[in-house]
This record gives structure tokens, C-alpha cells and sequence, in this order.
């Protein structure tokens, strides 16, 4: 049997040291004609990154070569190879080999039922990750663009590295003709190394905070939801060492040749600089056997063809070809690139809007609703901000960024400060108003980004009666939680469940203030809480705007009703502000007084009723120590704005005098200017 080199993701110690061999390529390719040499053993260490290389050999059962050689010392489960006689590893009994199945939420239940098992030998237990992992890690994706979205993080991550544009685009695969999905970026690259990092599972190199992926995983569980087959190609350029590596992740390779452990064939070449030529790396049989399995089962029918996909890559770069791309249960590819030529589309039908037939197209053509069919315009939403000198091309043509907040009428923003074990986490500033369209628009809900990256989009944490928060929307950037590993949702922690609850307020808070603004009839007395005492889930907040702790008792908000309706019909929209999702506004001097006294008579008279285990708890006591310093501050406001009141007053007074002064020395002037007219005549 030959070797092949490629990644096993088995476990294994033993390793063998490589050489890199320069070896005749086919006419027409980069670096045509080289040498039969051996290349200096410093150049290994630059290349290789001081890793070793592991041979392996494969089953016999296999139709492809052998295994061969893995890579990293580093590495525990994911990149290790299996020693020569790995034969003993499987029983003779090896996976039925299924045919493809092109829908994907079908593709993954072929019967494994005669799946070799592993066997200790010398004492050692090896561990292999099966074909069948692919497919079932990437039904966490369930949203076919959120896919293309973590293929795109990795491109936004590489901006560091000078990263100037991500391309997204259908083009053709050239055995069957037919269409596959390419992502490129001109970002740093990848090493022999990194490629083999990005292919195993639980790599992660990014140690950047502001960094999107951190899991490792992003890259397997992305492309394998959109299609079977994916190859790779990058091209790496660090201290004058220029690499190329090209790596095969395909499903059809694994299923179809009845393989019980995944396998990346990868193949490596370095240039050189003195002779102007690519030289292969790990030898070339080795190299030969993958490259053999990567033209059997790549979209590519030679060498050349395959390093002529380089051409367009730069000094450095990353290009992901997506093929075999799946269909959905009706038997249609899930990505549409037929119906709009700028633009890749969900198939399937759309949901059908509830709202007036006058509404309807407006509802349908919404930004809230499109995403979920448009990639244009999902990824128009997905980064909060993104530098000027990067861009999104989808099809040929820059997708221009959409700020959600923009397109919100009667804006507030609302300073929260999420508390754990009563330590607040951070600072968090939501924007919250009604979208321009309201009321004919039905949607409603928040817009959550982590580290500038959208995870929930139109987030609906209400479910309104009487359209009580219907066209409310949201957006803020919530760092101290953490999204799932697909990036589609949070987890659900403590923090995340007092987010949501809080959001809930806001919604409605909102609402009840604003919703006169869109035609809707104002409620007769604000949104307040059902109890009086402090909930754990209750968070202090603050703004630039005058802060207002109201107390939590019935009787103490009805007392202020009509002072507060008041200055809400005495004020225009423009000076509207909010503070702890309750609506300040700029009153006049006897309202806010009026509202202050209020608010201090319900301080005073009704208690608090608090339990000694909330007295115990730290972050009980934490809040009930910021709603003191806030009442404090409310003292304060109202004593300074009784000051200035009162300055206001004697600057009257003053003036008052000074006119009558003014106007008693312009009559005595004007007597005089009579005399003296007399006595000149």
C-alpha cells in the first residue's frame, strides 16, 4: 500500500521527520520545470514552523491511498496520525458506502451500522472522529445565510492583517458545470500549519478580544451546511517565505469511499527565491498520493488547474470554493442564484405578513423582513461598523452598510448597566424608537450585535396585545454576554435572562409614552411593576438626562399622573429623553417640581418591603445602594434647579429695575433736550 499525506484526525505519538523535495510539475504551471534536489534542512524550519509530520497507513477497505502523514505535536485529538500498521485500528467490517444525498437535513442518516470499532493496541486507545460528525455538526446551523455569515467572520477577523475586501459569488464547478459558492479575502493567509488548524476541529489562533471566532469550529460546521465539499486555498507570505497550501474537506470523498475517520487531503508547496520555482513539501510521494485524491475529488482535473486558482489570490490571501451544495426538501438548491443577478437568495416560500392589504407591500419590503431571504441584505445588517477601506462584495457589487438605528423616529438611548452577583459587568447604550414607517409597519423587536457582529437580529422579547409594542425596535451591542457557537443565539445565563427582561421593559415603557406620536391613544397612566419589592433581576441604570427612581407603589406613581401628562403635552418631540427605559422630558418649572415633591412624598411614605434574605443578598444590597445615590442626585437636581429658579427670579427683578431706571433717565433726558430748545428760541 502507498502513503498519502494528509490531516487524520486520529490520535497518535508517533511522527516522523519530513523533507521538502522539489519536484517536476506539469507544463504551464507556476515555477514550470525544477530540480530533483534535496532543499536545506533550515528551510524545513521555517516552512514546517518547527511541526513534524506523521505517516499513516490506511485500511484496505479504503478505494483511495493510503494514510500517511498528519502534523503538529501540538495537537491532542484532531491531528494526529495512526502508526503503519493501522490496519489493526478497524475490523474488516467497514462502513457501507452511501450514496450522496443531496438534501442536507437527509444527508447525514446512511447506516453506520457496520462502522469498524477501535481497538487498544500496545496498551494505547485511538481515538478517531467519524465522517458522520461532519454532517451532524453543522445541523446547528439551521439558517442557511447564517453559514455564509461565520465564512465572512473569518475574512472580517483577517482586517488586522490588512484585509481589504471578502468576495461572495456563484461560479462554476468545471466537471459538472454546476454552481458553486466562492468566498475570498486578501487577508494574511495561511500557513501549512494554519490550514491544517483550520481543517481539525478546537484550532483557534485568534487571541484578539475584538476577534468574532474563538471556538475553532466555525469553519467545518459553516461549509459542511453549505454544501458537501469544500477546498481551500491560501497563500502565505511571512519574513520573505512564501507558502501555498491546498486542502479538500469533502464529505462525498469520506462517504462514498466508506472511510470511519475524517481525512483531509492537503498538498504544500514553498517558493523559492534563488531558482524562481514552487518546491513541494513532504516528499513526492506523499505529495503525489494527495494530490491524486484531490484531483479525483476536487472540482479540478490537474495540478495546473488547481495553482491557477492562485492567479487571482495576491502576495497573500484566502480563496473557499463551496460545492455539492445542498437542496432543500423540495428538491432546490437552498441557495437561489437565479432570481436576482446581484444578489443570493433563500429558496423557498416567504412568510406571509398579517397586516392590512394597504400595509402589506411596505411590511414585505422591509429591511426586517428581507433579511431572511436576501444575503445582500442580511449582510448590509450584520457588522455594526465596518472600516471604510473594507468591503463586502456579493456578486460583483459592494453591499453598502445599513445602520438600523437610522431608521428610527423618536429615538432614546438608554445607558444599562447589567449586574452579576452585584459587580456590574459593563455599560450597555440601547437605542430604542419607532421605525420611520410606524404604524403601517408589524414588526417589533432589538437588533443584539457581540463585538460588532449581529447574532440576534429583530429579537422579539414581547409578545404585544392591542399592538402594545408593535413597530418598537432596538439595537445595542451586548460584549458581556456570550452568543452560541454558531453565532445565531445567546447563551441562555443568568445575565442574558435579565437582558431579556429588562428589553421587555424598555419595549413597553417605551411604548407607553410614545405611542400618541404614531396615532395610537396614549394609556391613562404609565407601565409600572406588579410588585414593590426588589427583583434580582432588576438592574440601576443611569443617563445624561436627569435620573428618576419612582417608587414601585400603586398609589405613589397615581399620585403624579397629571403633573407627568402634563409636561409630556407641554414639550416637543425633539427634547425627549430616557432614563431606565422611562421617558424625562425637559418639564416646566412647576411640573418638575411638582413631579420631584411627588416622587419624594413616595419615598417617604411608602416602604420598602424587603426581606432579610434580600438584605443578605450582595446584589440587593448593591442596588438598593445605587437607587440611594440616585435619589440623591434627584434631591440634588431639584435643589440646584430651585437655586437657579430663584437666581432667575432676582435677575428679573434686576432687570425690572435697571429698565425702569432706563426708562425714568430717558424722560428726564428728553425734558432737558425740551428746555433747551425753549432757550434757543
Amino acid at each position: 500500500m502507498s502513503t498519502t499525506d494528509i490531516v487524520d484526525l486520529s490520535s497518535d505519538d508517533e511522527s516522523e521527520d519530513l523533507n521538502v523535495k522539489a519536484v517536476k510539475m506539469e507544463p504551464g504551471i507556476v515555477g514550470g520545470r525544477v530540480q530533483q534536489k534535496e532543499i536545506k534542512p533550515q528551510l524545513v524550519k521555517h516552512q514546517t514552523s518547527k511541526t513534524q509530520y506523521r505517516r499513516q497507513e490506511s485500511e484496505e477497505n479504503r478505494s483511495s491511498n493510503a494514510l500517511s502523514t498528519g502534523q503538529s505535536n501540538s495537537s491532542i485529538l484532531d491531528q494526529g496520525q495512526s502508526p503503519l500498521d493501522d490496519t489493526s485500528l478497524s475490523s474488516s467490517s467497514p462502513i457501507c458506502p452511501a450514496p450522496l444525498c443531496r438534501q442536507f437535513w437527509k444527508a447525514g442518516s446512511y447506516d453506520d451500522g457496520l462502522g469498524s470499532k477501535v481497538s487498544i493496541q500496545n496498551g494505547k486507545s485511538y481515538l478517531h472522529v467519524h465522517p458522520m460528525f461532519l454532517h451532524s455538526n453543522a445541523t446547528s446551523h439551521k439558517w442557511a445565510f447564517g453559514a455564509v455569515a461565520e465564512l465572512l467572520d473569518n475574512a472580517v477577523d483577517e482586517i488586522q492583517n490588512g484585509a481589504t475586501f471578502v468576495i461572495v459569488d456563484k461560479i462554476t464547478n468545471p466537471k459538472d458545470g454546476n454552481p458553486a459558492l466562492l468566498i475570498q479575502d486578501d487577508g494574511g493567509g495561511m500557513n501549512p500549519e494554519a490550514m491544517r488548524h483550520c481543517m481539525s476541529f478546537g484550532f483557534s489562533d485568534k487571541k484578539s478580544k475584538s476577534a468574532i471566532g474563538q471556538y475553532g469550529n466555525g469553519f467545518k460546521t459553516s461549509t459542511m451546511r453549505l454544501g458537501a465539499d469544500v477546498i481551500v486555498f491560501s497563500r502565505h507570505l511571512n519574513n520573505r517565505i512564501l507558502t501555498q497550501s491546498i486542502g479538500l474537506l469533502s464529505y462525498t470523498f469520506l462517504s462514498r469511499t466508506g472511510h470511519d475517520r475524517i481525512v483531509v487531503p492537503m498538498v504544500d508547496y514553498q517558493f523559492n527565491t534563488s531558482t524562481g520555482t514552487l518546491e513541494i513539501l513532504h516528499g513526492k510521494e506523499h505529495f503525489m498520493s494527495n494530490l491524486s485524491m484531490l484531483l479525483q475529488w476536487s472540482p479540478y482535473s490537474s495540478e495546473a488547474d488547481l495553482l491557477k486558482e492562485f492567479d487571482d489570490i495576491g502576495a497573500h490571501g484566502t480563496k473557499v470554493i463551496i460545492y455539492n451544495l445542498w437542496f432543500n426538501d423540495d428538491g432546490n438548491m437552498e441557495l437561489d442564484f437565479l432570481s436576482d443577478p446581484e444578489d443570493i437568495r433563500s429558496s423557498g416560500e416567504t412568510k406571509k405578513i398579517g397586516t392590512l392589504k394597504a400595509w402589506k407591500a411596505i411590511n414585505e419590503q422591509h429591511i426586517a423582513h428581507q433579511y431572511q431571504y436576501s444575503l445582500r441584505v442580511y449582510l448590509s445588517i450584520l457588522y455594526l461598523r465596518l472600516p471604510e477601506s473594507f468591503n463586502i462584495i456579493l456578486r460583483g457589487r459592494v453591499v453598502e452598510p445599513h445602520i438600523i438605528a437610522n431608521d428610527l423616529k423618536f429615538p432614546e438611548f438608554i445607558l444599562y448597566r447589567p449586574q452579576c452577583g452585584g459587580c456590574v459587568e459593563g455599560e450597555v447604550l440601547t437605542t430604542i424608537g419607532f421605525l420611520k414607517e410606524a404604524p403601517q409597519i408589524s414588526f417589533h423587536g432589538f437588533n443584539v450585535y457581540h463585538k460588532n457582529r449581529l447574532i440576534l437580529p429583530f429579537w422579539q422579547v414581547v409578545s404585544y396585545l392591542d399592538s402594545r409594542g408593535r413597530g418598537v425596535i432596538g439595537v445595542l451591542e451586548a460584549n458581556f454576554i456570550e452568543p452560541t457557537h454558531n453565532k445565531q443565539d445567546f447563551e441562555r445565563t443568568s445575565l442574558f435572562q435579565k437582558l431579556e427582561g429588562r428589553l421587555k421593559e424598555m419595549t413597553w415603557e417605551y411604548w407607553d409614552y410614545h405611542c400618541g406620536l404614531i396615532g395610537y391613544q396614549v394609556k391613562k397612566k404609565p407601565r409600572v411593576s406588579e410588585t414593590p419589592q426588589i427583583s434580582s433581576h432588576s438592574t440601576p441604570h443611569s443617563s445624561k438626562q436627569h435620573p428618576v427612581t419612582l417608587n414601585k407603589s400603586p398609589p405613589a406613581i397615581g399620585s403624579m399622573k397629571a403633573a407627568i401628562e402634563r409636561a409630556e403635552r407641554s414639550i416637543p418631540n425633539s427634547q425627549r429623553r430616557s432614563e431606565q427605559g422611562l421617558c424625562v422630558k425637559r418639564k416646566g418649572r412647576d411640573d418638575l417640581i411638582e413631579v420631584e415633591k411627588a416622587k419624594r412624598q413616595a419615598v417617604e411614605v411608602v416602604p420598602l418591603d424587603i426581606s432579610d434574605s434580600q438584605l443578605k443578598d450582595p446584589e440587593a444590597v448593591n442596588l438598593l445602594q445605587e437607587n440611594k445615590k440616585l435619589r440623591l442626585k434627584c434631591l440634588e437636581y431639584v435643589k440646584r434647579e430651585e437655586q437657579l429658579n430663584l437666581k432667575v427670579t432676582c435677575l428679573k427683578t434686576e432687570i425690572e429695575e435697571v429698565q425702569r431706571e432706563h426708562e425714568q433717565m430717558m424722560a428726564e433726558l428728553e425734558l432737558m433736550n425740551k428746555v433747551k430748545d425753549e432757550k434757543n428760541v
